[in-house]
């Protein structure tokens, strides 16, 4: 049995919940990724933000990203996954929730990123198929 953190990508940052949106958006572009984990001070994971939701419920919405803060858009429960677990459990996850990648704690801190990606490269091929017609389902993709 594969555990998380053998295909996790372990080099992962987070936006902290008081930094603006644009910081998030310039941390992405700077990274070439379009989401990021919400870290609190206490480097425990808040949420995730997506390039999507900076557009749709930020700019879109006629608010200035500069003065919009990610904590903002850290609502609910983030889904994320124990680097100890099984890779299974995370596939998964993202089929049930159709996300494409899963923030990987240790200890309710962030250590890394799961992502269809990673799993792609690194699992059984019809596996990875069933995850990604799964989630492509949601994606109209």
């Amino acid at each position: 049995m594969s555990a998380v953190r053998e295909f996790m990508t372990t080099d992962a940052r987070c936006v902290r919940e008081g930094e603006s949106l644009l910081d998030a958006a310039r941390m992405m572009r700077d990274l070439d990724c379009g989401a990021l984990p919400i870290c609190g001070d206490d480097g425990k994971l808040k949420g995730m933000v997506t390039d999507r939701d900076i557009v749709l419920k930020c700019v879109a919405a006629g608010r200035d990203p500069g003065q919009t803060m990610a904590r903002e858009l850290a609502s609910g429960k983030p889904y994320c996954v124990d680097a100890d677990a099984n890779v299974d459990e995370a596939i998964h996850m993202m089929e049930e929730h159709q996300v494409r990648r899963l923030p990987v704690i240790s200890d309710h801190k962030l250590v890394g990123i799961i992502s269809q990606g990673d799993i792609a490269r690194n699992y059984n091929e019809q596996r990875v198929g069933e995850l990604v017609e799964h989630i492509s389902e949601r994606h109209g993709i």
